[in-house]
């Protein structure tokens, strides 16, 4: 798979049946190896190694529903007390991140209402911090450790 802008990390793939799975962490299950998968492994290991996320503060593929629609956030972060406090979106590291990424990323957060936004294809990072009182979004230099957002 394809170097990101991330350190590198160590991952257990196999192939099964001329596919190849990634075992993800957070699930504790293979998946389906996609190229938005290899970001979204990664970007959690960033998370969890890197900026001390803890990993079962962290929910991959957390469904809800939004005006009647299931939708799936790529990664919510929980903080200690069980509410959410940041969303990320991966794209596959192809994907330009654009407005409409970040338009998708701010419909969920209109359910989720968290205060921190993350957008990733792996090779671009972008994170928010979101006053929803102001209604006003800044965006931060660096992604924040977990004692910061928690």
């Amino acid at each position: 798979m394809e170097k990101l802008n991330l350190p590198t990390y160590s991952f257990n793939i196999k192939l099964i049946e001329q596919r190849k799975y990634i075992f993800d962490f957070i699930r504790k299950k293979f998946v389906i190896l996609t190229p938005e998968e290899w970001v979204r492994q990664n970007f959690l290991k960033y998370l969890v190694d890197e900026k001390k996320y803890p990993a079962s503060l962290i929910f991959v593929e957390k469904e809800f529903k939004l005006n009647n629609l299931s939708k799936r956030s790529d990664a919510v972060v929980y903080n200690k007390t069980g509410n959410p406090v940041l969303v990320v979106e991966c794209k596959a590291a192809s994907v330009k991140i654009d407005q409409k990424v970040f338009d998708q990323i701010a419909r969920y957060n209109m359910k989720l209402n968290v205060s921190f936004l993350i957008v990733t294809n792996g090779l671009e990072h972008y994170c928010c911090k979101i006053d929803s009182e102001k209604q006003k979004y800044l965006f931060l230099k660096e992604v924040p450790e977990f004692v910061i957002i928690s």
